[in-house]
């Protein structure tokens, strides 16, 4: 497709892309269980072995790594590449670790919330101002059962692990709007975009007659068409780009719920995406199901991230 590069191939169905400083890249190998540094030049070194899923990645406070861990997926594998097959039967427990950019040591800092809930398969995170991290839960799959997922927030001296938001069927991505005053949740197998407004460290609006309180920002495909949403990330203006399954792309929504755009990429599971360079105008996508980072010229600026200088 034109306008598009890759920048490295072969990875173990990429996830949680981050943009360094340095030109370098950290993500996420899901099947391979690890935090892969990627250099300018497309080669991989591996920076954590982190056992069970690694899939969502922030630079927090201190440039510190913070990892959103689903505790372990089942793959499956054909010609067309890796594809999410269920809870890993090894399943490890879904948790938030921290990971040494220089070493790859790995600290576990939450895995109970303060309702008594384990987590379950913690998948993508945002870290705001203070240093709390907000994320979600995308729930497990077995074979003939489902947990729900949810959203969550953990204080920045990460003492109070607080149920957000529940339930949400498959809570994927989630994103701040730029004055954050608004948190974002793509549930995947609803194909929508909830919003949901921040009236406090923890807390959020609940006042819709939906299943957790959220207000719907926007739902995906139409007649015939099958969406499933994965992670975002959000425009300087205050657009949201979510990553589309299936039909395989981006889709960017406004912050009034109208949609942008849909931009297309040669990989039905596209499910990441960051941006970086100077002018924070080359978007970084995770190709997951060929298992490749690509990057093209993005026609609007992305937000800048807390705690990470572009």
């Amino acid at each position: 497709m034109s306008g598009i590069d890759i920048i490295a191939t072969g990875l173990k169905f990429p996830e949680g892309p981050v943009a360094m400083p340095d030109g370098s890249f950290v993500l996420t190998e899901i099947a391979r269980r690890t935090v892969t540094r990627i250099s300018a030049r497309g080669e991989k070194t591996i920076l954590a072995d982190t056992g069970g899923g690694p899939n969502g990645l922030a630079v927090g406070p201190g440039g510190k790594l913070f990892l959103a861990n689903n505790g372990g997926f089942d793959f499956f594998e054909d010609a067309n590449g890796i594809r999410v097959a269920g809870q890993a039967k090894d399943y490890s427990g879904g948790r938030i670790e921290q990971v040494d950019p220089v070493s790859g040591a790995i600290t576990e800092i939450a895995r109970r919330a303060n309702s008594g809930f384990d987590l379950r398969g913690p998948n993508d995170l945002v870290i705001d101002r203070s240093g709390a991290i907000w994320f979600s839960d995308l729930g497990k799959r077995r074979a003939r059962e489902l947990d729900y997922g949810g959203v969550y927030w953990l204080s920045p001296d990460r003492k109070t692990l607080r149920e957000v938001a529940y339930p949400v069927l498959t809570a994927n991505g989630i994103g701040l709007s730029p004055d954050e005053k608004t948190l974002y949740v793509a549930d995947t197998e609803g194909g929508r975009l909830w919003a949901f407004d921040i009236l406090g460290p923890g807390e959020v609006r609940k006042d819709q007659p939906t299943p957790h309180g959220g207000r719907l920002l926007y739902r995906g495909g139409g007649t015939g068409a099958y969406h499933r949403f994965d992670s975002m990330a959000v425009e300087a203006g205050g657009n949201i780009c979510v990553a589309t399954l299936v039909e395989g792309g981006i889709t960017v929504v406004s912050p009034a719920g109208a949609l942008v755009e849909f931009v297309p990429m040669p990989d039905r599971f596209t499910t990441n995406i960051c941006f970086g360079g100077s002018d924070l105008r080359t978007a970084y996508i995770t190709l997951s199901q060929s298992g490749r980072l690509a990057s093209m010229r993005w026609p609007r600026p992305g937000l800048p991230l807390n705690f990470l200088n572009t």
